[in-house]
C-alpha cells in the first residue's frame, strides 16, 4: 500500500469535509442535549502527550494548557486528513476520483477504535468507555459518530469528484 502522492490535496480535501460532516453531526446532537467531547480536552491531552504524558485519571482534572482548544480543534481535523489519506492509500486513485460508499463506511466505522482503544483510556475513561456511567451508550456513540465520519469521507470525495470533471 502506497498513498499516491498527487491525490494528496484531494485527501486533504476530503478530510476536511469528512470531519466537517462529523462536526455538523455533533452539533444536531448538541442541539438535542446529547453530551459530546469538548475539543479543548483532546487539545488538552496532545498537549501533555508533547511533553511526554499519555495517560491521565481524568483529562478534565489535568493541569490545563495554553491554547488547548486550538490544539483540539487542529487534531480534529488533522486525524480526519489522516484517516482520509489512509482510505485513499488502500483504495487507490481510483476510488478518490470515484468513490463508493462501502470503502469510505468501513473505514469509517474501523476509525472507532481510536477513540475506544487509544483516546479514552488515554484521558481516563478507560477501554470502550468501561470507565464512565455508561460505557455501552458512550461506545455506541462513538460508533454512530464515526459511522457519520465515513459517509462524509463519501459525501465529500464525490463533491470533489464532481467539482474535478
Amino acid at each position: 500500500m502506497t498513498f499516491p502522492w498527487q491525490d494528496l490535496p484531494r485527501a486533504v480535501l476530503i478530510g476536511v469535509g469528512a470531519t466537517a460532516v462529523m462536526d455538523a453531526w455533533l452539533v444536531l446532537l448538541q442541539r438535542l442535549g446529547v453530551p459530546t467531547l469538548h475539543y479543548a480536552f483532546i487539545g488538552r491531552w496532545v498537549g501533555h502527550l508533547l511533553r511526554g504524558r499519555l495517560a491521565h485519571a481524568a483529562i478534565a482534572k489535568a493541569q490545563p494548557i495554553r491554547g488547548e482548544l486550538a490544539w483540539g480543534w487542529l487534531t480534529h481535523y488533522a486525524v480526519g486528513v489522516a484517516f482520509a489519506t489512509a482510505l485513499i492509500a488502500i483504495q487507490g486513485t481510483g476510488w478518490a476520483r470515484s468513490p463508493t460508499l462501502l470503502p469510505a463506511l468501513a473505514l469509517g466505522v474501523g476509525t472507532v477504535a481510536a477513540p475506544l482503544f487509544v483516546m479514552q483510556p488515554a484521558m481516563g475513561s478507560g477501554f470502550a468507555a468501561s470507565r464512565t456511567p455508561t460505557p455501552l451508550r458512550n461506545c455506541l456513540r462513538s460508533l454512530s459518530n464515526h459511522t457519520v465520519f465515513g459517509l462524509g469521507l463519501y459525501l465529500s470525495a464525490q463533491a470533489i469528484a464532481l467539482i474535478s470533471q
